[in-house]
């Protein structure tokens, strides 16, 4: 089946499902769930001509017809975007703290956009963006075992006992294991190391939870893939769209 048929069977089973109010302003590229939320309680979404007050009143997206603040709205085209993380930006719509969050890297003028998965604030690099719920599911589905992989600077001279544990898996102190789909050395310096490392599994923080439960210090980590899609030479804090050959790529890995 071609993308575009794809895009049209889900268009088509969007109108004969129901989802929540609030869920739907986010999948037609308004705004965050959270501030749909907000919204509909203010008084300011009209569905069907009424005000409902209730975040997840059923809509049949394609079907119901809703406005905000009298504008009607309508399905955003789809969008996937790639952003260069920089280190000590928050991977967050807002952020309590007022610290700077990858949004400020966005344009304004796009529709709403949800990162693929997350970055933790010290980390870089390759960072997904899209309005396509459906995709964003498939791609950090566990079950579709996409790897990504890593460069990580660890300050430690790295030798092959570590690559060893790495791939073997490391017990934590709760019992758990992590391990590495595959650990490489890239280079090493007197002091420190450059590592690739390639998981195939989404576990929270994975990589420094590896490194903390050994002893040894995370300096730096960059996500350099996921899947057959690279960073490549993306400067540090842009962003461009995925090519259709990219796209078409990593659908095809998700299989």
């Amino acid at each position: 089946m071609t993308h575009r048929n794809v895009r049209k069977s889900l268009a088509k089973s969007d109108s004969l499902r129901k989802i929540g109010l609030a869920r739907a302003l986010s999948k037609l590229g308004y705004c965050s769930r959270q501030q749909a939320f907000e919204l509909i309680r203010q008084g300011k979404v009209r569905l069907n001509g009424s005000t409902p007050k209730n975040p997840e009143t059923p809509v049949r997206l394609g079907a119901d017809r809703i406005e905000v603040q009298g504008q009607s709205l309508k399905p955003a085209e789809k969008m996937y975007l790639m952003l260069n993380k920089p280190r000590g930006v928050i991977t967050s719509a807002a952020d309590e703290k007022g610290r700077d969050t990858v949004y400020s890297l966005l344009p304004p003028d796009k529709p709403w956009l949800t990162p693929v998965g997350r970055l933790d604030k010290a980390s870089e690099g390759l960072l997904l963006f899209t309005n396509d719920s459906e995709w964003n599911a498939r791609v950090t589905n566990p079950a579709t075992h996409l790897d990504k992989t890593y460069h990580v600077q660890i300050a430690a001279v790295a030798e092959s006992h570590l690559i060893e544990s790495l791939e073997g898996g490391v017990k934590t102190e709760h019992g758990e294991i992590l391990r590495c789909k595959r650990a490489t050395i890239l280079r090493t310096g007197e002091k420190n190391s450059w590592l690739g490392l390639t998981l195939d599994e989404g576990k929270n923080r994975q990589i420094r939870r590896i490194f903390d439960t050994l002893g040894i210090e995370v300096l730096r980590l960059i996500r350099v893939s996921i899947g057959p899609l690279q960073l490549g030479h993306l400067p540090k804090g842009a962003h461009r769209p995925l090519t259709h050959a990219e796209l078409a790529a990593l659908n095809l890995a998700m299989r």
